[in-house]
């Protein structure tokens, strides 16, 4: 799966100020990202607030991103969730060819024990006719699955060929890029801890921040893969400012501003997420001014 190597995003869901999905918007940022640089699109993830979207509204989405991208950088749908069955009924009913691979976070809410994370992968890899990308992000599931745990699929499913791990803990990371298969790609989710994985040995990133600055975010990476640790820590110092105002509040609020300000969108989010707040903004709006 070298096509998940490098420099992914997890895009954005504009609305218009009637909270009503803004197609136009969601194309110009496809487009901006495509033309600077990134190696793929991951469509419907925390970021493109999954949550609040209906499933009309979510092949609607995918529908505009795919005649956007005229197949020129893969794309990654996120199907997952905490009910099993309802997850392999949506990956039955869902058209899987114009995507190389799912995004299926652990199940949140119900926090089952490291078995039931087995348990529940295991099913989705039977069923799932694509590549499959597990994604650990217990900040937001209330549960860890365990390095042990993601080795043990990587080891006996061909189709789970890759890790988002998202829990913000360097060791975990090391763990699985010390212990996994050969070809098993471990994808950093956490955009301040990225450079580092990289240069351990992951394999790039899924990205909030690289939607915005493209150009800046893929060269950061490849730097990385490359092992170019002088140019690569300067430039990730220069964007880390950024990185940190846009996780200050929520996700994806933040992103959302700064898109705004960069005049791709509007700073729209459903409920119960809010907009940024104006102090939040106006130290974007500072940062961008100066970049």
């Amino acid at each position: 799966m070298n096509v998940l190597i490098g420099t992914g995003v997890a895009l954005i869901t504009p609305f218009k100020s009637d909270l009503t999905v803004d197609h136009q918007a969601l194309a110009a940022v496809v487009e901006f990202n495509i033309t600077n640089g990134i190696d793929y699109l991951v469509i419907s993830g925390t970021t493109g607030e999954s949550a609040t979207i209906t499933a009309k509204e979510k092949k609607e989405i995918s529908a505009t991103i795919i005649e956007v991208n005229n197949g020129r950088v893969p794309l990654v749908i996120g199907i997952g969730g905490n009910n099993t069955a309802a997850v392999v009924e949506e990956l039955q009913s869902t058209d899987l060819s114009p995507f190389a691979a799912i995004l299926s976070v652990a199940p949140y809410y119900s926090k089952p024990t490291q078995e039931g994370f087995y348990q529940h992968f295991k099913v989705i890899a039977e069923a799932s006719s694509i590549p499959i990308i597990l994604y650990n992000v217990p900040g937001r599931t209330a549960k860890n699955m365990e390095a042990s745990t993601v080795l043990r699929l990587a080891n006996d499913f061909e189709s789970i060929v890759a890790v988002k791990e998202a829990g913000n803990n360097m060791d975990q990371y090391l763990e699985l890029i010390k212990n996994k298969p050969a070809d098993f790609l471990v994808i950093s989710g956490d955009d301040d801890l990225v450079l580092g994985v990289t240069l351990a040995g992951g394999s790039g990133v899924i990205s909030v921040i690289g939607q915005a600055f493209p150009k800046e975010f893929s060269q950061l990476i490849q730097w990385g893969l490359e092992g170019n640790t002088e140019d690569s820590h300067k430039l990730e110092a220069r964007l880390m400012p950024i990185i940190n105002l846009i996780f200050e509040e929520n996700n994806p609020a933040g992103i959302k501003a700064v898109l705004k300000i960069k005049g791709y969108c509007e700073d729209a989010v459903r409920l119960p997420l809010v907009p940024a707040t104006e102090g939040l903004q106006t130290k974007i709006a500072a940062f961008i001014s100066t970049f």
